[in-house]
């Protein structure tokens, strides 16, 4: 690796808002520890390269903690300090609470949280050594309100952005921040893979992967506590739920949400 170029490591970077981010990263001339646990990381891996950042591939199951151990042992062998890091991993599942397997809600503990918490603690002891750093940490809008029909997945965004903001208290006086981004839904994988599709949320219209890329760099690089990424109907929904009351929060996303029946 070019060892001139500053380091950022990207996690969930083999589509959506993960591989959107890495592209930022490279063009603005990091060099990139990537990981995701599918195979499409490998052609995200050489389009980074193609941007001009040497990279480094790691598939690895962030939900398992080997998986976070593999990843950040990759990170060590590059002998050289991360300059930014985006925690951006995570998985959601649709449907009301009881109708989902635990399997799964314990899937999106173990990925959203416990692997964001695992990887933030390896990071940040050596930023915080080297007193430089940034961290990124992927909440989302769905923070800010009671997840109806999303609830696992709501409450482990509102650790993060609990987590993540709590964080950049702590660090305030140092060369360290952190960094919460909140997106609104975004044309990703995500809700295919959550289950979604047919939910009023899985059809509307969403956020340009690559915009809420571009908020979210330019947050971090300032430094900022957070923002709320994406598109001017995004952000006003984000000015609207920090007034509305949690009952008709959680009545509209159980709108949004609510799977259609099965026939």
């Amino acid at each position: 690796m070019d060892t001139v170029k500053p380091l950022a490591v990207v996690t969930g970077a083999s589509s959506g808002i993960g591989l959107a981010l890495a592209r930022q990263f490279a063009d603005h001339g990091f060099d990139l520890v990537v990981c995701a646990e599918d195979t499409a990381l490998t052609a995200a891996a050489d389009e980074l390269r193609g941007r001009g950042a040497d990279v480094v591939a790691v598939r690895a199951d962030l939900a398992m903690y080997d998986g976070v151990e593999q990843l950040y042992a990759a990170v060590l062998a590059t002998r050289r300090p991360v300059a930014v890091a985006a925690l951006n991993a995570g998985v959601g599942r649709g449907g009301a609470f009881l109708d989902v397997d635990l399997a799964d809600h314990a899937r999106i503990i173990d990925l959203n949280i416990n692997a964001t918490v695992h990887l933030a603690h390896r990071l940040l002891r050596g930023m915080a050594e080297e007193d430089e750093g940034r961290l990124l940490v992927t909440s989302s809008l769905a923070s800010m309100a009671p997840g109806t029909f999303q609830s696992v997945y709501s409450a482990s965004k509102s650790f993060l952005q609990s987590f993540a903001q709590a964080l950049h208290s702590e660090l305030r006086d140092t060369g360290v921040s952190v960094t919460s981004l909140m997106p609104g839904a975004t044309q990703t994988p995500f809700f295919r893979r959550a289950g979604m599709a047919d939910t009023r949320l899985g059809r509307m219209a969403k956020d340009d992967p690559a915009r809420v890329a571009e908020d979210a760099f330019e947050a971090l690089m300032r430094g900022r506590d957070k923002v709320v990424a994406g598109s001017v109907r995004t952000k006003v929904l984000g000015a609207a739920t920090k007034v509305l009351p949690d009952r008709l929060k959680a009545a509209g996303q159980r709108y949004l949400s609510q799977p259609r029946p099965k026939r």
